[in-house]
């Protein structure tokens, strides 16, 4: 009796068997390259957060714009290093799965978008842990409006993934460039209002501020977790996501348009 022929995979269950396996691969490596590599990325922004506190401790500040400055502190911190380690990490993503593109099924595209989704998923533990901790401390940690909290990180994530999508071609392709967009995450993280919030900075500074799409999410992120915090009106969640939006579309146009360079590199 003949045997049934093999049914031929979707190219969507194609493409899900690969994200999958990418994902698991990533997942081991990063475990298994250093032994203490889960552990440092609950200590890094443990120690943001452990130096600001004791900043505000010596001046004897516990609440700020409103809101209990420990949370301030927790919430601005988890929220910018989330689209920061998307951004850090797709730099050498094609590059460390340049063996896999002998595959015709994988493309340097896929181990960008991996990436983002373990970063995603890593930011969701961070918070889960640290805010578990805050609450068996005593402090309260409900958020007042979860739907705006969780928009305002699908927003940060999605900003992440497009910003992520294009410094991945340009760290590629152009090295110098992406040695310097690397430099300039260290000044976002000042511009991005996780050290203070932006209701007490002067207008004239705080209008170019504005321009940044994630000080924005970063601090509708505090203001729907947090009553009572003040913002300043010009605070626009849809600004982030617009940016985040164009910044994937046009991060994927360049993955296309450059495929073959980035294989071939």
């Amino acid at each position: 009796m003949a045997a049934a022929p093999r049914r031929l995979r979707t190219p969507l269950e194609v493409t899900l068997a690969v994200w999958r396996a990418l994902f698991l691969r990533e997942a081991v490596a990063r475990v298994s390259k250093e032994r203490l590599a889960w552990l440092w990325l609950l200590l890094e922004p443990i120690g943001h957060i452990a130096i600001l506190v004791v900043i505000r401790v010596v001046i004897r500040q516990r609440v700020i714009a409103g809101a209990d400055a420990v949370l301030f502190y927790v919430l601005g911190v988890l929220a910018f290093f989330m689209p920061r380690n998307m951004i850090l990490r797709s730099f050498d993503a094609v590059a460390q799965s340049s063996q896999l593109y002998a595959h015709r099924q994988i493309k340097p595209v896929d181990a960008v978008l991996v990436r983002a989704a373990i970063e995603g998923l890593v930011s969701a533990l961070l918070f889960a842990i640290m805010l578990g901790g805050l609450a068996l401390l005593g402090t309260d940690v409900a958020p007042d409006d979860p739907m705006r909290v969780l928009a305002a990180l699908g927003a940060l994530w999605l900003a992440g993934l497009g910003l992520g999508l294009i410094n991945s071609v340009i760290g590629e392709l152009l090295p110098d460039v992406g040695r310097m967009l690397r430099v300039l995450l260290t000044p976002l993280y000042i511009l991005s209002g996780v050290m203070y919030p932006t209701v007490i900075v002067p207008h004239p500074l705080r209008d170019w501020l504005l321009y940044n799409p994630l000080l924005h999410a970063v601090e509708a992120l505090r203001a729907a977790w947090m009553r009572g915090y003040r913002v300043p009106a010009e605070i626009s969640l849809s600004y982030t996501m617009a940016f985040a939006i164009v910044a994937v579309f046009l991060g994927l146009a360049l993955q296309v348009r450059f495929r073959t360079r980035l294989i071939a590199q």
